[in-house]
Order: C-alpha cells, then sequence, then structure tokens
C-alpha cells in the first residue's frame, strides 16, 4: 500500500468518526420516551410499599396515591434540566389536567438539600426525599443509565404507561395525559 492510498484510509476514517460523534450527541440531546410493556407493574408495586420523608421530613406512604394516574417525577436540586421543568410540573398539577392526575416529586439528595430546595422554590406537588434510594427505584422503572430528570407516567391502573428521560416536553406529556 503506498502513503497516498494510506492517507485516503486515514481521512476516511476521520470522517466517519467525526460522524458518529455528531450523531451520537444529537441522540443524547433528545429526551428518550418509551411506553412501558403492557402490564408492568413491578416497579409501581414496590413504590408503592415505600415510605419517604416529605420536604418536611414527614414520613408519608406512598400507597396514599393508589387508584390515582401519577406523574412521577424523579429529579434533584443540581439538576438543570430538573430545576428548569419544575415550574411546568407545578402549572401541571394547578390546571385542570392535575384534577386528574397527580404529581409527586421523588428527589435524589439528601434531606436538607431538598427542604432548602423546597422552601425556596413554590412547588405546587408533594416532593419526597429517596437519597440515593430513588436512583434504584428509576431505574427499576427502566431508567439503565440513571439519568435525570426521569419522569413515569402511571395509570389510575397501576401500570407504567410510559417514561421520558431527559427535560420534559409537556405538550407530548399533555397528549399522552389526554390518552389515560
Amino acid at each position: 500500500m503506498n502513503k497516498k492510498n494510506l492517507l485516503a484510509y486515514g481521512v476516511v476514517a476521520v470522517l466517519f468518526a467525526v460522524v458518529g460523534a455528531c450523531t451520537r450527541k444529537e441522540q443524547a440531546a433528545a429526551p428518550v420516551t418509551a411506553t412501558a410493556p403492557a402490564g408492568v407493574t413491578g416497579p409501581v408495586q414496590t413504590m408503592f410499599t415505600q415510605s419517604l420523608p416529605d420536604d418536611k421530613g414527614v414520613q408519608q406512604a406512598l400507597s396514599q396515591w393508589k387508584g390515582k394516574p401519577l406523574v412521577v417525577n424523579f429529579w434533584a436540586p443540581w439538576c438543570g434540566p430538573c430545576v428548569e421543568e419544575m415550574p411546568e410540573l407545578s402549572a401541571l398539577q394547578k390546571s385542570d389536567a392535575g384534577k386528574k392526575v397527580q404529581v409527586i416529586g421523588i428527589g435524589i439528595d439528601s434531606p436538607t438539600n431538598i427542604a432548602d430546595f423546597a422552601k425556596k422554590f413554590n412547588i405546587a406537588y408533594p416532593v419526597y426525599v429517596a437519597g440515593m434510594s430513588g436512583t434504584d427505584l428509576s431505574r427499576q422503572f427502566g431508567n439503565a443509565q440513571g439519568g435525570l430528570p426521569f419522569t413515569v407516567l402511571i395509570g389510575a391502573d397501576g401500570q407504567v404507561k410510559k417514561t421520558y428521560l431527559g427535560r420534559l416536553k409537556f405538550d407530548q406529556l399533555k397528549a399522552d395525559l389526554a390518552n389515560l
């Protein structure tokens, strides 16, 4: 093989690497949504067996939300996209749609950090402190990467209807809520 062919192969290899890296960045930037397989209830039942402290430190049974459609948002105060979507989640909870669905937040951080955050921002839905065990619970719902924010749409029947990884697109969420 001569130097011209070697150089040509090198240029082609670099081009493929650049295209691959750009494509991967575009895929990572878009929120991932998935429809759960019919009958998925295991993680929901696990969630309902838990009691977590709320932002005021009072233990709350998550089973209190059984039988109601839920938007379960896994978040952290240090997660920029999480913080950005919280006003919209609060607005959803306050809206007419919020009368048909309950938004709950499961915080992945220390009780102090979540309490301080809740005092600073006017969150219109219940916020619970799960610490790092919240990451484990989100993984049971299909969040293999453990990324935040991660949101789960659960029907009144206790089945996972859809999951969203990354900042929510509220037009899509509202359309999915209309289909419940």
